[in-house]
């Protein structure tokens, strides 16, 4: 370092006896003064001539006693892989507000925060004592149902069917017993009644008689009468009932009571063959689909306990917990959101992490799925990750009038355990790659009011200014896309005092944007 610092200072010493690098006018020893200003332009020099390998190109002029110096470097050609960087943070793939499916009071609650839990595993328990009496109501009334059903399929008992039979037989004899008749000696015997009924009357009658004269005579009294005349009247209703009774016995049974006797017998005739026939196919179709609406009811009261366990959708560990033993806690809303603290139980988050960024909507067409990705943490500086794009948000998200997508990038390296949720990153995307592409420096690109260019140096070794179409800028180089040739020599840092035109140029403080 120290010999080229003093082969520079030599050189730069030397210039005011040799003809100028841009042309061929002698030169004047300079004074001290102009000692300091070489001095001056020469020691920023130095790092640009070590590390950016340019040359220098002076110009000294006698009679006015100035001293030009320009930094040149040579167009190159490269194949530059092209990228879009876009900040982020980290977060977990899955993260949801774990709670119950219905509002309830916490029994148990099995983990803290910080611990991790398998799929499946019981978190909590919520309270079931009113499910528990549920649960026993929907039992009995299934239980009650399918004993009806088995009721119907099996049919009536034998014992049923014969007891039918004889009420049947029953009412038939009695049927036909009215169809008969009265038989030859119940007519008899009221004629027999019949008879002494009259007999009866005619004695009656004859001491009524008898005693109407005496009491005449004065031999009884008027009392006497009257007890010989109720004796005769009562004889005589006797005898005329009596006869009806026998009109009746002649006469037999009437046609309605006939007619009745019959419908009962086909009433009985018919439940003995219902009963004979076994259920309706209807009434087994209506018993069992009772069955199955009390199986539902079961079933429900049923899921409704299972649901009182709460378990572990996936594998994770618990970043959050909200609610203890004795809280009321009602569903949680979906995601990992911690506006739903007051209604849920705690937040889990899966064990893998992805990256979170938002690309503007010019970028996201040199998006796609699989694409690599390097990724560069803030709180391991100097460590690269690697992933890929996992997923593109098919919506568009507007914050502050700036259209942006989201994309999640899937952490592939074996060092992401040490990552964790809400790390900020910057993710560079590798969209491509530009094979032999014209590179010039930042620095010597200017804009000039008829458009972007560099200066080169021309045959004379004067600085021309040639119009350039730009491209992706790469690692402090820009891609020139029309405007060179390729080997030209282009001024890093152009003297203020050339004629840039009547608006002047000025030199880009940094390279343009990537596209």
């Amino acid at each position: 370092m120290s010999n080229v610092l003093s082969n520079l200072c030599s050189r730069l010493s030397r210039l005011s006896g040799s003809p100028n690098l841009l042309g061929n006018q002698p030169t004047a020893t300079p004074q001290p003064s102009d000692r300091g200003r070489w001095l001056k332009w020469g020691l920023p020099l130095v790092p640009l001539l070590l590390f950016g390998g340019g040359n220098v190109a002076a110009q000294l002029t006698g009679g006015a006693r100035s001293t030009t110096v320009m930094l040149t470097q040579p167009v190159r050609r490269q194949t530059v892989t092209v990228t879009i960087a876009a900040n982020g943070t980290i977060a977990a793939e899955r993260s949801i507000n774990l709670g119950p499916k219905t509002a309830g009071i916490v029994k148990a609650l099995l983990v803290k925060e910080g611990d991790r839990v398998r799929q499946g595993q019981v978190i909590a328990f919520m309270d079931d004592a009113d499910l528990q009496g549920q649960l026993m109501q929907r039992q009995g009334q299934l239980a009650q149902q399918q004993a009806n059903l088995a009721r119907l399929m099996a049919g009536n008992r034998p014992q049923d069917i014969a007891q039918a039979e004889a009420q049947l037989a029953e009412r038939q004899a009695q049927l036909q017993m009215l169809r008969s008749g009265n038989r030859p000696q119940e007519i008899a015997q009221a004629v027999a009644r019949s008879q002494q009924a009259q007999a009866t009357l005619k004695q009656r009658e004859s001491d009524y008689q008898r005693y109407q004269e005496l009491f005449q005579d004065g031999a009884i009294s008027a009392q006497t009468l009257d007890q010989k005349r109720t004796d005769y009247e009562v004889a005589q209703r006797q005898a005329i009932e009596a006869a009806q009774a026998l009109a009746l016995q002649r006469a037999g049974n009437r046609q309605e009571d006939i007619a009745q006797a019959i419908a009962r017998v086909r009433q009985q005739q018919q439940a003995v063959a219902l009963l004979k026939a076994g259920s309706r196919v209807e009434d087994i179709a209506q018993a069992k689909a009772q069955v199955q609406s009390a199986r539902g009811d079961l079933r429900s009261i049923q899921t409704q306990l299972q649901d009182t366990k709460i378990t572990a959708p996936f594998d994770g560990i618990v970043i959050k917990k909200y609610a203890d033993v004795g809280s009321f806690v009602s569903p949680s809303v979906a995601g990992g959101s911690e506006s739903a603290s007051s209604s849920s139980i705690l937040i889990l988050a899966s064990d893998r992490q992805e990256v979170v960024v938002n690309l503007a909507e010019a970028q996201i067409r040199n998006i796609r799925l699989n694409q690599p990705v390097s990724i560069q943490v803030d709180a391991f500086p100097g460590q690269q990750f690697r992933g890929q794009v996992a997923r593109i948000a098919p919506k568009a998200t507007v914050s502050q009038n700036v259209t942006s997508f989201e994309v999640y990038i899937a952490i592939d390296d074996a060092n992401s355990s040490q990552l964790k949720a809400g790390m900020n990153v910057e993710a560079e995307f590798e969209i491509g790659q530009l094979a032999s592409a014209l590179l010039v420096p930042n620095a010597a690109i200017v804009r000039r009011a008829d458009g972007e260019g560099v200066y080169i140096l021309g045959a004379d070794r004067n600085p021309i200014f040639r119009k350039i179409e730009t491209g992706v800028t790469v690692e402090g180089s820009t891609e020139v896309k029309t405007g060179l040739q390729g080997n030209e020599q282009v001024l890093v840092s152009p003297p203020s005092n050339l004629d840039s035109g009547p608006k002047g140029f000025s030199i880009l403080p940094k390279a343009p944007p990537a596209p």
